[in-house]
């Protein structure tokens, strides 16, 4: 007869090779953050750069199966629980695919292009981005 000790090394062993108790430890962080929002203050709106960005950082936690991450992500930022659709996420970048990209996240093909890019022209010349209401950039550095 098992012991219980056996036994409960049985399940989380088997729970672990089909994939479930990943699973169910992001499911669970979800639940925590989710518990613990304050839901008086209200969040900012999610501005349209933060959307595109949330997705592709979504995009490319589930492609290398960080999937925990990308379930507290998904809770902590209000990203809607359906990702959107690849297409739309390469049309709004202004992005063209090839079959060979579209086997990778958008953001490894946005580096690699970056990366390796062949002009010698020099640095990219980067805008700001609009910041969601209530952010300045003063609180979004790193000691922010």
């Amino acid at each position: 007869m098992a012991t219980i000790t056996e036994l409960k090394c049985a399940v989380r062993e088997t729970l672990e090779s089909r994939g479930v108790l990943g699973q169910l430890k992001a499911r669970i962080r979800a639940e925590v953050f989710s518990a613990l929002d304050d839901k008086r203050e209200p969040c900012p709106p999610l501005s349209h750069e933060n959307l595109l960005i949330n997705e592709l950082i979504r995009e490319y936690l589930e492609f290398n199966k960080y999937r925990s991450t990308a379930s507290v992500l998904t809770a902590e930022s209000r990203q809607p629980e359906v990702p959107l659709d690849r297409q739309f996420l390469a049309n709004e970048l202004k992005v063209t695919e090839d079959t060979s990209s579209k086997s990778v996240p958008l953001l490894y093909g946005l580096v690699s292009h970056f990366v390796n890019s062949g002009d010698n022209v020099g640095k990219v010349f980067l805008r700001g981005a609009s910041l969601p209401a209530g952010t300045s950039a003063s609180n979004t550095g790193p000691d922010a």
